[in-house]
């Protein structure tokens, strides 16, 4: 479903622009010399980036309203103010996106796109100082901590404005519950999530230390369990799902046979219900374990994740890889795959302990070419899953149409499996691949042997730049294309999803429109 915001930012014809479910969202040009690297350089240089050589101030609403110029360029994030005038050529974004936030709290613009981004570290040498707001005591109980509560040694305020912690619960949701039990040798959470759970799973483990928190991902809501654990257990953690009945069962191994009184000392956010976007991101560290080659520029790298942890993605979510170059902070979203097209039935722990990641380097890109270059053995951060798409909008669909531009593959990958292997209620489940040249098609052998042996499954290539021997589809997405394309059978219920450049899929959504598709049956994957 494409549900396009309301607010004015980003604005409608931006390079940025992303739509509550799922979003596609892509870089402008930047000029030579301002890419990511050259931003942690100036940052480095010494070059006084605030106007204030150093000082930290308090900064009164009236004053931030002043500094709202191309040159003079100062913007609020959860109470932080920053100097952004020197970042105007170098936010991915373009200026006109950056001048929406300022002079003003730009906290809710910020998270509408980039609420997975280390503003503290891209921005710490642009800090004015922080809002002088003296907040009621009522507010500042309320008030979610963070993970560190100091930026360049200040307290981080509480928001301008009281916000509700999180969005209303829908009206006919069940809230989940949970129980536990022992043995001699294990301590077992069971959790009730009153609804099926789909074969993809929806459980995200994660046991550092003697803190336990244990995630369902049930839609587009989060329910979540913390504790501090109230004795020493073992580092692994095993997890069975009984999909049937929504029942999921966490099993902990005692490290001595002593008799538990409770599971732990509850954290904060423990037996919380709200909606996924509201949750704050957990990173975990994996393992990069290997790489393999799709394509000439494309590789699925392997990451284990530590042995206290266990997460299942569902299907069109995606992870955030974070790695620190240069002192700095780079984060960047990929769609898990799985290892092939259609894997061979596995267990449940094989689901939870690895990540297949397919991702193509850019020899100009910053994180790319660090990942290409990464050791087997590394270390990388992974967090989430996060994403909009939800089980809920396959209801009843007959007929499944996906439109992927390059690595906009991903996501559609583990809906095609899904697609053909859960869901009898589609009969029909069609992929328009569009890529450069032949080379650059990911999975070409799969999606071809999956053709042959699927009767349910079709899938079209276009090429922009092919050979002379081509034989299939050339050029670039159009009316003509999708028309025949996008069947509609009578009393047929159709979805499309599409993920790719932002170019690409705001053309195809103008394009499926015109073709008398509505809103809620166009679903974008943020690319």
């Amino acid at each position: 479903m494409l549900n396009v915001p309301s607010q004015s930012f980003p604005a409608a014809g931006s390079q940025q622009r992303v739509a509550p479910t799922g979003q596609s969202r892509n870089k402008v040009a930047l000029k030579p010399g301002h890419s990511l690297l050259d931003w942690i350089r100036l940052t480095k240089s010494g070059r006084d980036l605030t106007g204030l050589r150093g000082r930290l101030i308090e900064v009164t609403e009236e004053e931030l309203k002043k500094h709202n110029t191309r040159n003079d360029c100062w913007t609020c994030i959860r109470g932080m103010v920053y100097n952004v005038s020197a970042y105007m050529d170098f936010h991915p974004g373009g200026e006109e996106e950056l001048m929406r936030a300022a002079g003003i709290d730009s906290t809710d613009l910020f998270d509408q796109v980039h609420r997975w981004v280390n503003y503290e570290s891209m921005l710490k040498e642009c800090l004015v100082g922080r809002m002088a707001v003296k907040p009621s005591p009522a507010l500042q109980a309320q008030t979610e901590k963070t993970e560190s509560t100091l930026v360049n040694g200040l307290s981080i305020p509480p928001p301008l404005k009281q916000e509700p912690l999180s969005t209303p619960l829908p009206v006919k949701d069940h809230r989940p519950r949970y129980d536990w039990f022992q043995t001699d040798g294990s301590v077992n959470i069971v959790v009730y999530t009153k609804r099926k759970i789909p074969s993809a799973g929806c459980a995200v483990v994660d046991l550092q230390g003697d803190t336990l928190r244990v995630e369902m991902l049930l839609g587009k809501m989060s329910y979540l369990l913390c504790w501090r654990l109230s004795s020493e257990v073992q580092e692994r953690v095993d997890v069975q799902t009984v999909h049937s009945v929504g029942k999921v069962q966490v099993c902990l191994h005692k490290s001595v046979k002593d008799k538990w009184t409770k599971v732990g000392q509850s954290l904060e956010h423990h037996d919380t219900f709200i909606q996924c976007k509201d949750r704050e991101l957990f990173y975990r560290e994996c393992v990069l374990v290997s790489k393999t080659d799709v394509t000439h520029d494309t590789q699925v790298l392997r990451l284990q994740l530590p042995p206290g942890s266990y997460v299942q993605v569902p299907v069109g979510r995606h992870v955030y890889l974070k790695t620190s170059l240069q002192g700095t902070d780079v984060v960047k979203p990929y769609t898990p795959v799985d290892q092939t097209l259609i894997p061979p039935l596995q267990s449940s722990a094989e689901i939870g302990s690895d990540l297949h990641l397919m991702i193509k380097i850019y020899p100009d890109g910053m994180l790319t070419s660090h990942l290409a270059n990464l050791p087997i053995g590394s270390s990388l951060l992974v967090g989430g899953p996060e994403g909009s798409f939800t089980m809920r909008i396959l209801r009843d669909v007959t007929h499944l149409y996906l439109l992927a531009a390059g690595t906009g593959f991903t996501p559609m990958a583990r809906l095609i499996r899904l697609a053909l292997q859960d869901l009898t209620s589609i009969r029909k489940t069609k992929l328009m691949f569009f890529n450069r040249q032949e080379r650059d098609i990911l999975w070409c052998s799969q999606l071809d042997d999956l053709c042959t042996k699927e009767e349910r499954f079709e899938v079209d290539y276009v090429l922009s730049e092919p050979t002379d021997s081509w034989k299939g589809r050339r050029g670039r997405i159009d009316a003509c294309m999708l028309q025949n394309f996008l069947e509609r059978p009578e009393n047929a219920k159709c979805l499309v999803c599409l993920c790719g450049p932002t170019g690409f899929t705001e053309l195809a959504v103008q394009l499926i429109r015109q073709l008398d598709f509505s809103k809620e049956e166009i679903h974008i994957f943020q690319g």
